[in-house]
């Protein structure tokens, strides 16, 4: 199993470091010739917009939809959960909204830079809190009703799944703890037992 690192653009890095430290391999996608290499997809935190102009430039947009539209797993964090959403408000009208995950979220929901917070929180089924870290962290102010809430902050929605998708308004790469990180390396590992689309 391999897990891929969308690398155009924000902290793909420190997520490589943490599947490293699950032992779980990885590589950078920069190219679309590199989502043919990978089993699962991470998209990083970083700045949307730029994110949405790189795949662009780098022919990766289409290839990213039908790695998608194939129910391959993603899981998106801070940034990448706002280009896997259905509908972005205060965004830029060129932004890309991949509409893999039925969830409005707001742009810098939780305010700028100087508003960056860290605080723990409960997420479903686990015993111990994980520590989140936000970052200039989008909002998401609505989901589906396909859309599981797996944990919350002030009554918000923080980390959601629909089907193979995974998506958290914080960076849980920029902690020392792996868990969510081998929750979605579950998922890859389930995908790959059980493939939704029977032609790959």
């Amino acid at each position: 199993m391999r897990i891929g690192v969308l690398a155009l653009q924000g902290a793909f890095a420190a997520h490589r470091d943490l599947l490293s430290t699950i032992e779980v391999e990885s590589r950078e996608v920069r190219l679309p010739g590199d989502l043919d290499e990978i089993d699962g997809l991470i998209l990083p935190g970083g700045e949307s917009t730029t994110m949405s102009n790189l795949l662009r430039s780098t022919s990766l947009l289409d290839p990213l939809s039908l790695f998608l539209s194939d129910g391959r797993p993603v899981m998106g964090t801070c940034a990448g959960m706002i280009l896997l959403s259905h509908r972005i408000l205060d965004g830029r009208s060129d932004q890309i909204a991949l509409d893999a995950l039925d969830v409005t979220v707001r742009r810098n929901g939780y305010g700028r830079q100087v508003d960056s917070f860290e605080t723990d929180i409960t997420i479903d089924d686990w015993d111990e809190t994980f520590h989140a870290v936000f970052i200039r962290a989008p909002i998401i102010e609505s989901a589906g009703s396909d859309v599981r809430v797996l944990a919350e902050h002030d009554g918000r929605p923080v980390l959601v799944r629909q089907d193979s998708v995974l998506a958290a308004s914080f960076h849980p790469e920029l902690t020392a703890d792996g868990r969510i990180h081998s929750y979605f390396a579950g998922m890859v590992r389930d995908a790959k037992i059980t493939p939704r689309n029977s032609k790959r």
